[in-house]
């Protein structure tokens, strides 16, 4: 699949030692304790806002410290200053990335202060979504062209008398402005605020079985409690998206990547070569941020649960002795 040239963000999120929505931390004036310690075997992780990304940090974490012997620190920064955050060496490594291409031309290709630590393993998507409930009653809800049909009952008392396009929260950036504007949708964005106030609204929703239209994204592990159907947008093409006043099509499928600051990279030892061999799959992301997002386990107790049975996985990014 062709890497995004504009991706959006994800929307908010479970939060890593309680829940907390997108931007709650930002690394413009913070610096790790742990970062760049030269000759210290110590390593931080940027944890992004949503749980996807808190399990990959989870586990790596826990394989740090357990197997490897270092000191891991871990620190919430949204994503555009997470890579000035990265570029300074303010944090070592982010383990999830789903295409910043201003940022990667500034400082992977210009600057080279940040190196790729190649994929993730994981792929991510982002779409508009019925629960699956609406979707087998009315077939056609699945065609966008046929949205402003179902506008009416997708009208809430936050969408202002139009159909209520549920987002998270208005820190990310999303296309969804735009593709209701340049697809003619009668359709209003509602920002829910987090990713957590967007699956509690979600669920409440399904509870009642009510129909509802909502911005996610795929890998999530709500879709296990939640079954949804993805509406079909107009077809994604390479550089579609280029402009963001003039999207009008649906939003790619995107390899996600982890960035490691160049410094760190080069003199980061086994911890550096760890992270670079760090690769699973989307099932085993979701079963550690279910444990975490919906069985309510410490991130920590998440990952030692998913490490104590994965290690045929995991003992493979350790480095070679």
């Amino acid at each position: 699949m062709a890497a995004r040239t504009r991706i959006t963000a994800l929307a908010a999120a479970v939060a890593l030692t309680a829940v907390t929505g997108c931007g709650a931390a930002d690394m413009t004036k913070q610096a790790s304790p742990y970062a760049a310690a030269q000759g210290a075997r110590t390593v931080t992780l940027s944890v992004q806002s949503w749980v996807g990304a808190q399990a990959n940090v989870a586990v790596a974490k826990y394989l740090l410290e357990h197997e490897l012997g270092y000191r891991v620190d871990t620190v919430q920064v949204d994503e555009v200053p997470a890579w000035d955050a990265l570029s300074q060496g303010r944090v070592d490594a982010i383990m999830e990335d789903w295409g910043h291409p201003e940022q990667e031309e500034r400082y992977v290709d210009d600057k080279k202060t940040i190196t790729s630590g190649g994929e993730l393993g994981v792929t991510g998507h982002i779409g508009w979504f019925v629960p699956k409930y609406f979707a087998d009653a009315h077939p056609d809800v699945t065609d966008w062209k046929n949205l402003d049909k179902y506008a009416d009952r997708l009208r809430t008392a936050e969408s202002g008398g139009k159909g209520q396009l549920l987002d998270g929260s208005p820190s990310y950036v999303t296309n969804d402005k735009a593709l209701v504007k340049n697809l003619d949708l009668d359709y209003q964005v509602v920002f829910a605020g987090s990713e957590a106030a967007q699956i509690t609204q979600i669920r409440q929703f399904a509870k009642e079985k009510k129909p509802f239209l909502t911005y996610w994204y795929k890998p999530q592990w709500l879709f296990e409690k939640v079954p949804m159907t993805e509406v079909r947008l107009p077809e994604y093409e390479e550089g579609c998206d280029a402009d963001p006043e003039k999207v009008a099509c649906a939003y790619p499928h995107t390899p996600l990547r982890k960035f490691l600051n160049t410094g760190f990279s080069e003199k980061g030892g086994e911890a550096a070569a760890f992270l670079k061999n760090f690769r699973w799959t989307t099932e085993d992301q979701n079963e550690v941020a279910l444990m975490i997002a919906d069985q309510k386990l410490s991130p920590e107790a998440a990952a030692e649960k998913w490490v104590s049975s994965n290690e045929s996985t995991w003992r493979k990014w350790l480095p070679a002795a």
